[in-house]
């Protein structure tokens, strides 16, 4: 059995993939994560951590 994985998203993206990625890895529609991501990009904090979550999370290989 392999272990689930959390990768950037190749066909679900609209910047580098980071919320498309926590969608196919949770089972839940992106677009949610992108509302709740702008809600908490308006804080500062949340593009920053947008950002290091692109660098962080490795692409998916397939």
């Amino acid at each position: 059995m392999n272990p689930k994985r959390l990768y950037l998203s190749n066909t679900d993206k609209k910047l580098c993939g980071v919320c498309g990625g926590l969608g196919e890895y949770f089972g839940i529609d992106s677009t949610l994560l992108r509302l709740v991501w702008v809600v908490f990009g308006l804080t500062g904090a949340g593009i920053l951590a947008y950002f290091a979550a692109a660098l962080v999370v490795p692409k998916a290989p397939y």
